[in-house]
Order: structure tokens, then C-alpha cells, then sequence
């Protein structure tokens, strides 16, 4: 399974693990590659394991799972981290968004849905229940971001516009006849001048601001 999305389950649930690997294994285009019983750990067998997509829980012993993201994104980890969760609180999962989470899902996710959102981040897609977007909307700072939005080109607000709609870099470059590596530059570009530090983020502003593809 040379091109299969590369998976790491970090829970400190056994029988969830079993559970997501006994799923999973089954699809042909994703190989679960390991699995990890809390945050420390799931952060090393990322760094041996290089996996493509994690499945994260957030409330587990030691680190949890927000602080383990904060690690990864510390270490410029360039997996997908996919929190998948029994916790429904905006508390619980808006700080795990916030330390660069691409999305989260219930545990009591229809398999093929699971399936299909680890698809879906793998892609560069963002996942957020609208519930949590609008969580992190009314809990940004007022003036994060406020005003700068004019030093945007034309090119830098289409490309922001379709951040926010949930297309990945390729999607966007397909879309506006670009190289993927022009559309790179551009999405640094759009989180320097914005004072941002990943698409989620800039999805956000882009939903505040009125901006759409």
C-alpha cells in the first residue's frame, strides 16, 4: 500500500484503538501504521513513524491531547491531526482546534463517515462542526488581525476565500491555474500579513470578513 494515507491512533482506550484499527484496516487506501496510549507517546511514534493522519483523543493521563499537539506543532510535524472524541463541550475541543487540530469527530462516528474525514483532512480539508466554528469566532480577540485584511493582493484574498471553503492547496491551484508551490507561498503570505498561524485560523477571519471563493 505504497500511496495508502498512513495512519497513528493515539487514545488511551485500548479497546478504542482495536476498534478504529479493526475498521480501518479494511479500507484499502489507509494502513494504520501504529498506536500510541497518550500524548507523550502518540508525539514519539509520530517522530519514528512519520503517519500521515492522526487520530487524537483529547482527555487522556499525563499529556493530553491538546498539549500533544502543541508539541507537534512545535516540531513543524507536518501530519494531520484528526481529534476524535466522546467529549462535546466547546472547552474540550475548541483549545485542541486552537493548537492546530484539523478537525474533530464524535466516537460514535458511522465508520464510513471516519473513513471519509480522514480522506478529507488527508486532502488539506478543515473539519469543523458549526457549532465549534462559531465557538471560535465569538472567542477571537477583537483586534486580531482587525484591519489588515487591506494589505491583501487580489490573488492573496481568492486564495483565502477558498481556505475558507475548505479547499486544499492542490484544489486551490487546480482552481486558479497555479502551481501548488505558487499557492504555498501565497498561503504564507495570507497568515504573515494576518498575524495567523494556520488555516484554521485563517479560515475563521475569512468567515468574519465577509471573504468566500
Amino acid at each position: 500500500m505504497a500511496d495508502a494515507i498512513k495512519v497513528l491512533l493515539v487514545d488511551d482506550h485500548q479497546v478504542v484503538r482495536r476498534g478504529l484499527r479493526t475498521f480501518l484496516e479494511v479500507q484499502d487506501d489507509i494502513e494504520v501504521v501504529g498506536e500510541a496510549a497518550d500524548g507523550a507517546e502518540g508525539v514519539a511514534r509520530a517522530e519514528e513513524l512519520r503517519p500521515d493522519v492522526i487520530l487524537m483523543d483529547v482527555k487522556m493521563p499525563g499529556t493530553d491531547g491538546v498539549e500533544a499537539l502543541r508539541t507537534l506543532r512545535g516540531l513543524d510535524h507536518p501530519a494531520r491531526v484528526l481529534i476524535v472524541t466522546s467529549f462535546t463541550e466547546q472547552r474540550t475541543v475548541v483549545p485542541a482546534l486552537r493548537a492546530g487540530a484539523a478537525g474533530y469527530v464524535y466516537k460514535d462516528i458511522d465508520p464510513d463517515a471516519l473513513a471519509g474525514a480522514i480522506r478529507s483532512v488527508h486532502a488539506g480539508h478543515i473539519l469543523l462542526q458549526p457549532e465549534v466554528a462559531g465557538a471560535l469566532l465569538s472567542q477571537e480577540e477583537t483586534g486580531h488581525g482587525q484591519g489588515r485584511g487591506g494589505s491583501l493582493t487580489e490573488r492573496e484574498r481568492e486564495v483565502l476565500g477558498l481556505i475558507a471553503d475548505g479547499r486544499s492547496n492542490r484544489e486551490i491551484a487546480r482552481a486558479l491555474v497555479l502551481s501548488e508551490k505558487t499557492v504555498k507561498t501565497h498561503v504564507s503570505n495570507i497568515l504573515m500579513k494576518l498575524d495567523l498561524s494556520d488555516r484554521t485560523q485563517a479560515a475563521l477571519w475569512a468567515v468574519r470578513h465577509g471573504v468566500t471563493g
